[in-house]
């Protein structure tokens, strides 16, 4: 269940600004995810998914593709805030997407999220909302991204 429950447009314009509105729950990511994602999208370079050489890698291990991380925030936002009163959702794009250190296979990672704007859109608004995903104890994010999705009512 969501921290923050916002029921429509003006829920939403009721929301602070550049706050954290709430952390979501600790997820862990598995080789099998990884190994999902790879056949996806094609992308099966050895230090996602190949345990054995990547022990011998940078990381020593395998570690999440960034793309991978980042396709969790629809995941993870949920557990953070809910809106509601809407008629459609639409992710409409990201402003600005940065992968600042690895996600080791077998971490937890969690989301947090801050409201950067809201912007009136044709039936609805366009909310910019800044996700951080952290590894759990790591001293760095491994990805930031402002997101923006749009409410239509």
């Amino acid at each position: 269940m969501a921290a923050v429950v916002v029921e429509g447009i003006d829920g939403v314009r009721a929301l602070p600004i550049g706050e954290e509105l709430g952390r979501s729950e600790l997820y862990e990511v598995t080789q099998q995810a990884v190994d999902r994602f790879a056949e996806a999208t094609g992308d099966h370079q050895w230090i996602h998914v190949d345990p054995v050489r990547a022990k011998d890698g940078p990381f020593g291990g395998t570690i999440a593709h960034g793309y991978l991380t980042l396709s969790l925030i629809p995941r993870l936002l949920p557990e953070i805030v809910e809106f509601t009163g809407f008629g459609m959702v639409v992710n409409y794009g990201c402003e600005k997407v940065r992968f600042p250190s690895p996600v080791p296979v077998g971490s937890k990672v969690r989301a947090s999220a801050v409201l950067d704007a809201v912007t009136d859109v044709p039936g609805g608004v366009q909310l910019a909302i800044r996700m951080t995903i952290t590894v759990d104890g790591a001293a760095k994010p491994a990805c930031v991204a402002t997101i923006l999705v749009r409410h239509l009512v």
